[in-house]
């Protein structure tokens, strides 16, 4: 495995993973975030500079924590403590843990290389009472790219007071490499029965309801322009999808996931130990970000943001992201690209 490591300006680094079949991996210090995934083309959306990611969308790509998702108010108990966590000026709730949070930071990283296999290990500490959460959480954050290309994240977290931890990582897909095109022509299939509804805050409503029969089913393969055009009431709430996913199985052997390019010459292929994801459809509108000197189009990416479901520290049956004083947490998500010859096209990443 080839690895480079480059100034990514305003002090930090990028660190480049490349297999023999070419295929690469770029990830930064800046929020232990990935930047880029693929061969000749990059299937993730991100920026081209450091200074890009702080001043555009400090999100797009990253760690996040220490929660992800929204809590209420910023409000929780825990061990029958009550907590006021840093909530957003706009919204009135706790967003992604606070900000500044675990996508600003500069983490600290290590270099592990083998034969079949390579890894970048990123490691930092949210300090007690950081955005009023309490204990001194050490977390790390290892991305690795394998001579098949998948890319691996595996988050660790350890604290020393009983604390809530739901990490994530941001990352968008866009398969076809064009920052211009929607997602609309994607082809999703996701294992799960059921999503969590937003109220117009885009707070859970604390339900969990069935996918089958709305526009949010993909327990068979449908293209997500099915949902952009439908006229689903959760669908019209957000422009999209901005929802918490619950899955059948929760284990790095069956796939929760697969994502097809529109021509059928790339399959991404998620598969977690996580109970969750949110998937979020960049529903931008005409707010257009500039990427790689290109608008970025409306939907021009989606999310597979691996978590316990966002609410569970009010709704037990979302799950639980209590994490008691001094007990490992751990969790792996894959990310497995594959691809495919087809007719009349070339083999393209």
């Amino acid at each position: 495995m080839q690895i480079t490591e480059k100034n990514f300006g305003n002090g930090y680094q990028l660190i480049t993973i490349k297999n023999e079949a070419g295929f690469q991996l770029s990830v930064t210090d800046l929020g232990a975030r990935i930047v880029s995934l693929g061969r000749e083309k990059n299937l993730v959306l991100g920026f081209d500079s450091a200074q890009e990611y702080l001043e555009k969308d400090v999100f797009i790509g990253a760690s996040i924590g220490r929660t992800a998702g929204r809590i209420e108010n910023g409000r929780f108990t825990l061990d029958g403590e009550s907590y006021h966590v840093t909530t957003d000026s706009t919204t009135g709730h706790s967003l992604h843990g606070g900000q500044p949070g675990f996508e600003t930071k500069k983490w600290h990283y290590t270099i592990e290389n083998g034969d079949d296999e390579a890894s970048v290990i990123f490691t930092t500490v949210s300090p007690d009472n950081e955005h009023g959460f309490p204990g001194n959480l050490s977390v790390e954050v290892r991305h690795t790219l394998t001579k098949e290309n998948t890319w691996r994240i595996t988050t660790k977290g350890l604290s020393d007071r009983t604390t809530l931890f739901n990490p994530t990582n941001h990352v968008y897909f866009n398969l076809t490499g064009d920052v211009t095109q929607s997602v609309a022509q994607h082809k999703l299939w996701l294992d799960s029965p059921a999503f969590a509804p937003l109220r117009q805050d885009s707070i859970p409503t604390g339900r969990k309801v069935k996918t089958s029969g709305t526009a949010f089913d993909f327990q068979k393969t449908k293209t997500l322009a099915d949902v952009f055009t439908s006229d689903f009431e959760q669908k019209n709430l957000v422009n999209g999808i901005d929802h918490p996913f619950f899955l059948t199985e929760n284990n790095l052997v069956a796939p929760a996931a697969k994502l097809t390019s529109p021509d059928d010459t790339i399959e991404l292929v998620v598969s977690t130990d996580l109970p969750c994801i949110v998937i979020f459809t960049a529903n931008f509108g005409e707010a257009a970000l500039e990427m790689h000197g290109k608008p970025l189009a409306d939907h021009g990416g989606i999310t597979f943001e691996t978590q316990i479901a966002p609410g569970a520290e009010q709704f037990s049956d979302f799950g639980s992201i209590k994490l008691a004083a001094n007990e490992p947490f751990e969790t792996i998500t894959n990310y497995q690209i594959h691809l495919k010859e087809v007719k009349n096209h070339g083999n393209q990443s």
